[in-house]
């Protein structure tokens, strides 16, 4: 069962500005990474489902959370289906995100008042999730979308919460671009926890760059 509702959910996303997303099939190194995270100030984090017993690592990486990192708000990407959904959420999930948008995920997060926040890449999709109460919108792909599509959107629907992912990365330009189209926040996988740092073991590193990353949005935010 989610320990966090999906208006505490929702209100860190955007609070924070940045939703990392990570997945590995080593738990050993998912909690290190997850530590990393929440010392360099990250309150949320999406473990992406792409990978052979995904959702055993899952279970075993939010028993950690709820144990080591009690503000730690761990939820799941990559979802295409209800029954994963619902399995994933069995496990403790926070929030579902999904490259698409389904009605039968809606239904099943719904129905146990947790987040979604479905892939879209209109209008008319983004206003149907919006329907089926989606509170944040992912946006994706956000590199073939791009700001623009993000600004356009908001022109005649300001009242809707964007989160792009694909696209994005941590330097100043890119986000700069983002946060002034009007994004609610951002998700960020392999160009925030990157290849480099994961070779290296470098968690030190990781953790500086999270912080650094999340003290850029705020002053892009405040500009």
């Amino acid at each position: 069962m989610a320990r966090f509702s999906r208006i505490e959910v929702a209100s860190v996303m955007e609070e924070t500005g940045l939703v990392p997303l990570f997945y590995h099939r080593d738990i050993e190194t998912c909690k290190k990474v997850l530590t990393a995270c929440y010392k360099g100030g990250a309150r949320i984090l999406e473990f992406t489902n792409r990978g052979d017993f995904a959702h055993e690592v899952f279970g075993e990486l939010n028993k950690f959370a709820e144990k080591e990192l009690p503000e730690m708000i761990l939820g799941v990407g990559s979802v295409t289906d209800a029954g994963t959904a619902s399995m994933y959420m069995q496990l403790g999930a926070n929030f579902v995100v999904t490259p698409v948008f389904r009605e039968d995920i809606a239904i099943v997060c719904n129905r146990r008042k947790v987040l979604w926040s479905p892939g879209c890449g209109s209008l008319t999709e983004i206003a149907t999730a919006e329907e089926y109460g989606a509170e944040i919108i992912k946006v994706f792909p956000g590199s073939q979308l791009g700001p623009g599509f993000v600004k356009a959107i908001k022109a005649p629907c300001p009242w809707t919460s964007i989160m792009p992912t694909g696209g994005v990365s941590a330097e100043k330009e890119n986000l700069e671009s983002w946060f002034n189209a009007g994004v609610t926040c951002v998700g960020m996988g392999s160009k925030l926890v990157t290849k480099e740092f994961l070779a290296s073991k470098d968690f030190s590193g990781l953790e500086g760059h999270i912080r650094n990353t999340l003290e850029l949005i705020k002053s892009i935010r405040n500009a």
